[in-house]
């Protein structure tokens, strides 16, 4: 909810969902058991009473159902992680960390919003991220050589001009192979297509390259790429309303790639159902701030995981420095984070975050490493 002021922050002021936080909801949640958060949330979601939460806004319900998650812990004298997770709370997720912006995220001719770095070959959480520090300032320095910008998203990507997305990938491989380590054995890389964005009067646009596919060359171009290069994800490989188009996707390279639904499933509960129900795709991306409280997000991860699907928690493109999402991959197993690049304090402040959960946990703490990705008989 934005105030839509447009002499404050441009109409981005949140002055309406703070008043209601302060009134509306203060009122119907002082007195409730912080220890019971479904209770809380399910009172949240009475009171605001709309399908999409926009009566009170999403930010407002969401800000008060991660603090009463936090006020809990504190009363506990637990860290986030082992309140949320309890015990067996204790698995540090794989960083698909983007390095290379293109899409909407940037200024350039690159179709596919996001290219990252997936390192698996370590022995623990720390040392995945040394790999990925390591690899994100080789690219820089191979960028400035070729004569590219180095300027960072607003995820910490660098977005160069380039002309196609298997240039952008051959640059990533060089720049691993230059920082070394092994791709395919030691890194990984991953897509965000965001091919929402991409799909109008039937087909997907790729404007930058200059070419069309339907969905059958869709998949088929995925085909080639997961020939030529060791990709382990692709999220959002098809539109959001391309059920049918899903569905033949993970017939035809479900067994070889992890699939993620991020617009397909918006971290609603009721959409993840009815994706497994239809097999299409074989993992979520979950994103707290999308769906507005923790106990639907708690929800969209327990029926993927019953599943057998894979699960993401994710950042979005506007972040602060909180790191919440940090806790909460650990709590859940998660097993996978997504929370941008190497740069920018409030992508960084998740990676610190769970350096000190590794760190707390010891020698308890679970790294999953190249197990990630095993069943899906990387190439």
């Amino acid at each position: 909810m934005r105030d839509a002021d447009s002499s404050r922050f441009r109409g981005k002021s949140v002055l309406r969902a703070v008043a209601n936080v302060n009134t509306i909801i203060a009122s119907a949640v002082i007195g409730l058991d912080a220890t019971d958060q479904s209770a809380v949330d399910q009172r949240l979601l009475t009171l605001d009473g709309s399908p999409d939460k926009g009566r009170l806004g999403a930010n407002a319900l969401l800000g008060v159902s991660m603090a009463v998650a936090r006020a809990s812990a504190a009363e506990a004298g637990l860290s986030l992680y082992r309140s949320l997770g309890g015990p067996g709370g204790v698995t540090l997720p794989v960083p698909l960390m983007n390095v290379l912006n293109g899409g909407v995220h940037a200024d350039n001719r690159l179709d596919l919003q996001e290219f990252m770095i997936v390192p698996t070959g370590t022995p623990s959480f720390t040392e995945a991220l040394r790999t990925g520090v390591e690899i994100f300032w080789t690219l820089k320095d191979r960028l400035k050589a070729k004569g590219y910008s180095v300027n960072v998203g607003d995820e910490g990507g660098f977005a160069p001009d380039l002309s196609s997305t298997e240039e952008a990938l051959d640059l990533l491989m060089g720049a691993i192979e230059a920082a070394g380590r092994r791709p395919g054995r030691d890194v990984w890389l991953a897509l965000d297509v965001a091919a929402s964005g991409l799909h109008r009067e039937g087909c997907y646009h790729f404007e930058g390259e200059g070419t069309r596919r339907t969905t059958e060359e869709l998949i088929a171009w995925y085909g080639v790429l997961l020939n030529r290069y060791p990709i382990c994800s692709i999220e959002d490989g098809l539109g959001e309303n391309d059920w049918e188009g899903w569905m033949a996707l993970t017939r035809e390279l479900g067994g070889k790639v992890q699939l993620v639904g991020d617009d397909l499933f918006v971290t609603n509960p009721a959409l993840v159902r009815e994706g497994i129900a239809k097999k299409a795709a074989n993992a979520v991306l979950i994103k707290v701030n999308q769906i507005g409280t923790l106990t639907e997000t708690r929800e969209a991860v327990t029926l993927a995981q019953a599943a057998g699907w894979r699960t993401v928690i994710s950042h979005r493109s506007g972040e602060t420095e909180d790191p919440f999402i940090a806790d909460l991959a650990v709590a859940v197993n998660a097993g996978q984070i997504k929370t941008g690049s190497l740069a920018r304090s409030d992508r960084v402040a998740k990676y610190n975050q769970l350096l000190r959960i590794e760190e707390e946990l010891g020698r308890t703490a679970v790294w999953p490493g190249s197990a990630a990705f095993a069943s899906l008989g990387q190439r």
